[in-house]
């Protein structure tokens, strides 16, 4: 187990995702009410994160020739383990100034100091398994354009025309995406890492608790995140199910008054 060793990135990339973040607040969305403009500054960071975790994770597995669940981080691995990191702490920093009026705060903080604990020992106190991480990270933040398109336009309120057809026109490619992510690519994943955990693959160079700490942070949000689009599938139905009962009683309705309409008319005049 190598030692800790300091590095420029983390605090790097944290003032980096301040900056964007306080550049959403103050000057793009300044036009938004006081409820929705910490919301849509952190939807920019998100976005920030995770489109560029995807390109940068992905381009550091593939160019890592000794890839393993075990292997030894590299170094842009671990740059990218820092950007992660610094992203959280940065959204942790807003979750505590801007708390929620809907709420929910304390479960997203909880995420990320798991998710934290998870990279920040992978980082700088095992040095090994960065490729289990960053491949459930790269399956964690393919949806990220999506669906913080599909946050900020249905943060941006009904009286917004535009917002409201571009949160319809994403809803179902987002809710499909991250279904195909979130309930069957990342438990497959988990499935092939806790294996080769569990059969003892990495305990000469991640300890035993290390590793069930992370499957048990990473398994835990995969579940929350199930439970979650679940929900939103659950309520995408009910709406549209309401909406077509709806289309349906409406004719009926329109039938009856015709015939009522005209019984009225032949009652008066005796004739069609």
């Amino acid at each position: 187990m190598e030692p800790i060793t300091y590095s420029k990135d983390l605090p790097l990339f944290f003032s980096i995702f301040i900056f964007v973040y306080l550049l959403g607040y103050l000057f793009i969305f300044k036009k938004w009410t006081p409820e929705t403009r910490p919301l849509a500054s952190s939807c920019l960071i998100s976005l920030l994160h995770g489109v560029s975790a995807v390109v940068l994770a992905t381009n550091a597995l593939l160019s890592d020739p000794n890839r393993g669940f075990s292997s030894v981080n590299t170094q842009s691995q671990n740059s990218i383990l820092d950007f992660s990191s610094a992203y959280f702490l940065a959204d942790l920093v807003h979750l505590a100034v801007f708390p929620s009026p809907a709420g929910g705060d304390s479960l997203f903080a909880a995420h990320h100091l798991a998710v934290l604990f998870v990279f920040l020992t992978c980082r700088y106190m095992v040095a090994h398994g960065a490729c289990a991480l960053l491949a459930l990270l790269v399956v964690a933040e393919a949806t990220s354009a999506c669906q913080n398109t599909w946050t900020l336009a249905d943060a941006r309120g009904k009286d917004a025309p535009l917002a409201v057809s571009l949160h319809r026109f994403v809803t179902v490619p987002f809710y499909a995406s991250y279904s195909v992510c979130r309930c069957v690519l990342a438990p497959l994943l988990i499935v092939k890492m806790t294996w080769f955990y569990v059969s003892g693959g990495a305990d000469d160079v991640i300890p035993r608790w290390v590793w069930v700490s992370w499957t048990v942070v990473i398994v835990t949000a995969v579940t929350v995140s199930i439970l979650w689009i679940w929900n939103l599938w659950v309520l995408f139905f009910q709406e549209r199910y309401s909406k077509f009962t709806k289309k349906v009683r409406w004719p009926k309705a329109k039938r009856r008054h015709y015939c009522a309409t005209s019984c009225s008319f032949v009652s008066k005049h005796g004739k069609l």
